[in-house]
């Protein structure tokens, strides 16, 4: 799974704009689309997405991480 990537989708899921989305973790919206090309992304900032965005990226990333075959 490239977390960036599920990030973005999930944020256009929800209606919101990356201006929104760079307001709320406090960095600047070129910083975002650095963040939605990234295949693995610090815990706390994670964190941070599962919270503005109310999604758990932490038990889909479990998920993908122990799929049963």
């Amino acid at each position: 799974m490239n977390i960036g990537e599920r990030i973005r989708e999930i944020m256009r899921q929800k209606h919101r704009s990356v201006v929104w989305i760079a307001k709320q973790i406090n960095c600047e919206r070129t910083n975002v689309y650095n963040i939605f090309v990234r295949k693995d992304i610090n815990t706390n900032l994670l964190r941070q997405f599962c919270i503005i965005l109310d999604h758990d990226f932490f038990k889909e990333l479990s998920q993908d991480t122990f799929k049963k075959e």
